[in-house]
């Protein structure tokens, strides 16, 4: 059970704790400067990713915008659903496409699947983000989110930038790139694992919660609860009786 007290002992903890969420604000712009002035490396690789547009290359993923984030999303070809923490974390994309386009940001979610079975979970969870195929090219493995066979039969594979044992074929990532005047591309910044709680806003809102995340370890596994939103229970009771919903 918590402490329970009166306001003026509430309101002396809580300024106790705002001195450490400014630090913490503080150190994360510092953390972002820094991110920022990483060197950039040019990209010599010209891929090309099946689109809902046609054929279209890295380059021209980028539209009329000079920044790119590309999320590496896990559905592997033959799979019948996206991850469920990808699918997760997608669910917080749409709404933020036409701010980041403000800021000269284009974004994508690339995936090793053929684009019919993209477009077909795509559909089913009813994203509009734009979300094309690396099927053909070689784009997930440079980018060390996705392992050949011999990686998986135990060559050597490396992912959040440290020697690993891949458990899977395909392990989430975001990568950031940007594209000068003369149509050069620079990758600029990727980020593994737990990095990707940074798109997550479910887990800011639930870390202001007294139960916060209600997960099993204390890393963090969303895997302890998180669903695709369609098959939650109140989800599927509304599915299958409409006048409930």
């Amino acid at each position: 059970m918590p402490q329970i007290a009166d306001r003026d002992t509430w309101l002396a903890a809580r300024r106790e704790l705002l001195a450490e969420e400014k630090a913490y604000t503080r150190l994360r712009d510092s953390l972002a400067a820094k991110r920022r002035a990483l060197p950039w490396v040019k990209l010599e690789a010209d891929y090309e990713f099946d689109t809902a547009g046609g054929p279209m290359t890295l380059g021209e993923l980028f539209g009329t915008k000079r920044q790119l984030i590309v999320y590496h999303f896990m559905l592997a070809p033959g799979a019948k659903a996206g991850c469920v923490g990808c699918s997760f974390l997608a669910d917080h994309i749409d709404g933020i496409i036409p701010h980041l386009e403000q800021k000269d940001v284009a974004f994508v979610a690339v995936s090793r699947a053929p684009l019919v079975e993209i477009e077909a979970f795509k559909r089913r969870m009813g994203w509009s983000f734009r979300w094309v195929s690396s099927n053909a090219n070689a784009f997930n493995y440079d980018l060390g989110v996705s392992f050949t066979p011999e990686q998986l039969d135990g060559a050597d594979a490396t992912y959040n930038f440290a020697p690993i044992k891949p458990p899977i074929a395909d392990l989430p990532g975001t990568s950031v790139f940007i594209k000068d005047e003369a149509g050069q591309i620079f990758h600029t910044y990727s980020q593994f694992a737990r990095g990707g709680e940074d798109l997550l806003s479910t887990y800011a809102l639930l870390d202001m919660t007294p139960l916060g995340r209600q997960e099993g370890s204390e890393d963090g596994d969303l895997s302890d609860w998180v669903r695709h939103r369609d098959t939650y229970p109140k989800a599927a009771e509304a599915a299958a009786c409409p006048a409930c919903a």
